[in-house]
């Protein structure tokens, strides 16, 4: 072969080969562009559950460890001053994915452009108070903080109440901002959620990330019916049902529902405050089940808005079984429901039903 004509050939492919690796590493720098911050709402802000979860979401625990954040505190005139505190202490922790806060007793202020909307604040039930009255003081809330959001929010802005009656206030939250979609807001009912699958794992000695697919059914409430039917256990053997593993169904259709329902006084009854840590990590569980999607297999429970599935009145905001995909929830469908979890699911959305029409009556 010619000198000439192979020395032509090494030098085209030499230039393909640099010309390769430009293409990769060009391709490895778009990859490590940074993402766009996402703004996150937090109403009640300064409070207890407030004060738990901005840490977490400033460190990546809601959206994952890539993804910046702008944090949106909210909270009342008169807790002002704490709020400010909060940012002060949000800016001295020098968090590397957050990208700025801004702290406000302005609700327009807050709901600006966020995309995700964590409504912790709300008038807790007092001494003395009738259920009307606590009502009442939520409606002129969320009707205030849901016009802010219709109107400032961004377009597919997603929503999750935890302030009590949460599955009513995110009920509340909808009649007032009509333009935003039924799928966008829930409620949180992963903090059950979790709680079922910490007794569980607490009764059977195993790791809680091994016990999966419990469901709570319903309200946020004393009357939610956590539900182990379903639920299983990664074993050395494989996959086993809770109810083979306990094998205890007294325990199961009584203590253990007691239990999970009444967690939240247990709590209040020992620190003397309400949960406020375990709350903030459920709060980041569902929404970052919500937004990155729920494993293969595994389902969560978030109060959503039903559509008629097990029977459920269309248009509560019901806690049901759900799978997350690509920024959206599905409620499981086909799970087979005994005669005792009928009952059940029926006893708490017959609560959820009083529930509403004693909210509609407020905004009458």
């Amino acid at each position: 072969m010619d000198h000439a004509v192979l020395l032509q050939k090494i030098l085209v492919v030499s230039f393909i080969v640099a010309l390769f690796w430009k293409i990769i590493r060009y391709m490895c720098n778009l990859l490590n562009v940074e993402k766009e911050p996402v703004r996150v709402l937090v109403t009640g802000a300064a409070g207890q559950i407030g004060y738990a979860i901005v840490p977490m979401i400033a460190r990546g625990v809601m959206l994952g460890p890539d993804q910046p954040v702008i944090l949106h505190l909210l909270d009342i005139e008169p807790a002002a001053e704490a709020l400010n505190g909060v940012k002060m202490e949000l800016i001295d922790a020098a968090f590397p994915l957050l990208k700025g806060v801004i702290a406000t007793t302005d609700p327009i202020e807050a709901c600006m452009g966020v995309n995700i909307a964590v409504m912790v604040g709300g008038f807790p039930r007092k001494e003395g108070m009738e259920r009307k009255d606590v009502m009442s003081k939520n409606v002129s809330i969320y009707k205030a903080q849901a016009s802010a959001l219709e109107k400032h929010a961004a377009e597919d802005c997603k929503v999750l109440v935890i302030a009590n009656p949460a599955n009513t206030n995110a009920l509340i939250l909808k009649e007032f901002a009509p333009s935003i979609p039924e799928k966008n807001i829930t409620c949180l009912t992963r903090l059950d959620h979790n709680r079922a699958l910490g007794q569980i794992s607490e009764s059977l000695d195993v790791q809680v990330s091994d016990v999966k697919n419990v469901i709570i059914w319903g309200n946020h409430s004393s009357t939610q019916y956590p539900d182990v039917n379903h639920a299983t256990v990664q074993t050395s053997s494989g996959e086993k049902p809770v109810r083979e593993l306990v094998s205890d169904d007294k325990w199961l259709n009584a203590e253990f529902i007691t239990t999970v329902q009444q967690r939240g006084a247990a709590i209040i009854k020992a620190r003397k405050l309400s949960s406020a840590l375990s709350a903030a990590s459920a709060a980041c569980d569902h929404i970052r089940d919500w937004v990155l999607g729920t494993p293969e297999g595994t389902w969560v429970s978030m109060g959503v808005y039903s559509d008629g599935s097990y029977g459920i009145q269309p248009g509560l905001v019901y806690s049901f079984p759900v799978t997350c995909k690509k920024g959206k929830w599905s409620i499981v469908q086909g799970l087979k429901i005994d005669e005792f979890s009928r009952a059940k699911m029926d006893a708490t959305a017959k609560e959820l039903v009083e529930e509403k029409s004693l909210a509609y009556s407020c905004l009458n």
